[in-house]
């Protein structure tokens, strides 16, 4: 996961944010303050583009322009605004949240503006708002559609081979060897 969700997800597991360090895989380097033997969880420096663009004075906002808002965010978000909501989950978790809560509560939601605005429809009984008025919908979800997943399923049908990531064995059976080891926490 992102550093975020990963962050998030740790956290929520007990892991105290001092004991997360954070990779950069385009420097080689890792940013973290304490003694390395101390680190408990390695995170990578990436985001989604989405989740970042969602701050603790958007929330602000919201609390201070709408009473009784209840406030839920995708755990893609940083940590700062996973805390100051109300909740935090999954997208599942989020569908679920709206749609088992009562007629006439008030959300705003912090992820991906093409589920907030499929979320409204669905719900025309509860107020909803995306938690940042000003997103732009995501790109790489925007190509989860019919026309993409066709042309998946004919380039698999022609035997033709597209987007392959190969990894050297040696970082394979690492990789593997981690998530054994994280897989045992839980």
């Amino acid at each position: 996961p992102d550093q975020h969700l990963g962050r998030n997800t740790a956290y929520d597991l007990g892991i105290p944010l001092d004991k997360m360090a954070v990779w950069d895989p385009h420097t080689d380097s890792l940013e973290y303050d304490g003694d390395i033997e101390e680190i408990q969880v390695i995170l990578w420096k990436g985001h989604c583009s989405v989740h970042q663009n969602f701050t603790v004075k958007n929330i602000e906002s919201v609390r201070k322009n709408h009473s009784n808002m209840n406030i839920i965010v995708h755990p893609e978000c940083c940590y700062e605004v996973v805390a100051a909501s109300d909740y935090a989950g999954s997208t599942k978790y989020i569908i679920d949240m709206i749609e088992s809560a009562p007629s006439g509560s008030k959300w705003a939601i912090g992820t991906e503006m093409n589920l907030v605005n499929r979320i409204i429809q669905q719900h025309p009984d509860k107020e909803i708002v995306s938690l940042n008025p000003f997103m732009c919908p995501c790109l790489t979800m925007n190509r989860i559609d019919l026309p993409h997943l066709l042309w998946t399923l004919e380039t698999i049908e022609r035997g033709e081979e597209i987007n392959v990531i190969s990894v050297d064995k040696q970082v394979t059976a690492e990789a593997v060897l981690a998530l054994n080891r994280m897989l045992e926490r839980v």
